[in-house]
């Protein structure tokens, strides 16, 4: 068996043992009696609590958290940019604007109004990207555009909570960009899946492309490989994930930043090696965060997105610290 697939028997197994455990674990203490009676009865009360309600959140966090991993390795390797995240092309900030506005008008209370309207917003930024993408291939222009469709789309959301026709609105807002898979179920696991596994499908796709540019841009174009349409594939295959992600859960940042931090010392810096092992660590790290965010003693539930803020940040300034000489040379 070689490194890589080491690397991923052992992601997937302490994923698979995270998994486990947040069933077991959360908010509402059940005894060993009680959990049986679950696996013998689903639809009993403690059936209801395993199966209902603690089962769907942790399979949403593992889907979104390892989408945002894999866009975020997927990123880095196009930008050649360790602080590459799926934020840094505004998909996120566009996607909650969506998301932003859907609210506001009151509809909320249709379902998948607000999904939908997270999708068309990052559809938007994502669509900008890749025109212009096409014509400037520089990473460092993209970068830029990013960073000015990030800021756009932060001062659009900031002037929908100026102009909010109701404190009610405005918390729904706030809560919606806080990030949270709370009370999410099986029909919102479905809805984000497909997006998420199209996504996910570009992403790998584009891994040829990505490995190439790291002999440079004249070298890549010398290859022979049809770079321009790794290139697409990458953005279009970040844009639909984070998209998805941000429809499915709200704004959690964090997890596509470090995530490939964590696995590159263990597989090494080709991108395209990077890819499935990022893809189980941000379902690692989302996975943990939610059931930190359900086990601390706190008298109103963390939202998803403070506590990846949280405990995450410091951890990723460590490994890109160590990883930052490396990524240079």
């Amino acid at each position: 068996m070689t490194s890589d697939w080491r690397v991923l028997l052992w992601l997937g197994m302490a994923l698979l043992f995270l998994v486990l455990s947040s069933l077991f674990l959360g908010e509402s203490a059940l005894t060993w009696e009680q959990y049986g009676r679950a696996f013998m009865d689903p639809g009993s009360p403690s059936g209801q609590v395993v199966w209902s309600i603690r089962t769907p959140r942790v399979l949403m966090a593992a889907l979104i958290g390892g989408g945002l991993g894999l866009s975020g390795a997927t990123l880095q390797g196009l930008l050649r940019n360790p602080l590459a995240d799926p934020g840094v092309l505004g998909v996120s900030a566009f996607a909650g604007l969506g998301a932003a506005v859907s609210i506001v008008l009151g509809l909320a209370s249709t379902i998948g109004a607000v999904e939908l309207g997270a999708l068309a917003g990052a559809g938007l930024a994502g669509s900008l990207v890749l025109g212009l993408s096409a014509r400037f291939r520089e990473p460092e222009a993209l970068i830029l555009l990013g960073v000015s469709l990030s800021s756009l789309g932060g001062a659009l959301t900031a002037m929908i909570f100026n102009f909010s026709p109701s404190p009610i609105a405005t918390a729904e807002v706030m809560n919606w960009l806080l990030g949270s898979v709370e009370n999410r179920d099986l029909e919102d696991i479905l809805r984000a899946l497909g997006p998420v596994a199209l996504g996910s499908i570009l992403c790998f796709w584009s891994a040829r492309g990505l490995t190439m540019l790291t002999l440079g841009e004249e070298a890549a174009a010398l290859s022979g490989l049809p770079m321009s349409q790794f290139r697409m594939a990458a953005v279009a295959g970040a844009t639909l994930v984070t998209g998805a992600a941000v429809a499915a859960a709200g704004v959690v940042g964090f997890v596509g930043l470090a995530a490939p931090h964590l696995v590159r010392r263990m597989v090494g810096e080709e991108p395209g090696r990077v890819l499935a092992p990022s893809a189980l660590a941000g379902a690692l790290l989302l996975v943990s965060s939610d059931l930190l965010a359900r086990v601390l003693p706190t008298e109103q539930e963390l939202k998803l997105g403070v506590v990846t803020a949280l405990f995450g940040a410091p951890v990723f300034a460590f490994v890109a610290l160590r990883s930052a000489r490396s990524w240079r040379s």
